[in-house]
């Protein structure tokens, strides 16, 4: 990998913009809009950290997951929500999305771009004066679809070991 991305300005520019637009949906509980920024062949992904002594050969669970989604499963978990069992959201969640450090480099495949991000997730519910803070690594995996982009391939890392949540019902 280089110092500087050899992508051009303008796409890292857009790819930003999509980015950004993608946590907006969630935020405003879009989820249905949220679904079409994933491409049909999307994986999503979070592997379960671990603790672990000294230099251990792996902080991540080579198998074990958090999340393990396709587009189908992902639509599955959105049409939950939208019903009244879903008790794990009742309240809903509200949540903020704060992605930063958003780097963008060239991928193996013409069109598609390796993108990785650090994002911070304030999480807030009903009148609880206790908000949830999750950070998390992530790596997507954007490809171009006509004038627009699509979310191929979402890895992400939640830095915690043990979350300071009842649940983890939301998306990241």
């Amino acid at each position: 990998m280089t110092a500087l991305s050899t992508v051009d300005r303008a796409i890292q520019e857009d790819i930003k913009e999509f980015i950004a637009r993608e946590a907006l949906a969630v935020d405003e509980r879009r989820f249905r809009d949220w679904l079409d920024f994933l491409a049909e062949d999307i994986t999503y992904d979070v592997p379960l950290r671990v603790v672990r002594e000294g230099l251990a050969e792996w902080e991540l669970s080579p198998t074990g997951r958090i999340f393990q989604d396709n587009k189908q499963t992902l639509e599955v978990r959105v049409r939950r929500l939208e019903t009244d069992f879903a008790w794990a959201e009742q309240p809903p969640s509200r949540t903020r999305h704060y992605v930063t450090n958003v780097l963008i480099d060239d991928s193996e495949k013409t069109g598609e771009y390796e993108v990785t991000s650090y994002c911070l997730i304030y999480r807030s519910r009903g009148d609880s004066i206790e908000p949830n803070f999750v950070s998390v690594f992530r790596k997507d995996l954007v490809r171009r679809v006509g004038d627009s982009y699509q979310i191929a391939r979402r890895w992400a890392a939640i830095d915690q070991a043990i979350i300071n949540a009842h649940n983890l019902s939301i998306f990241i």
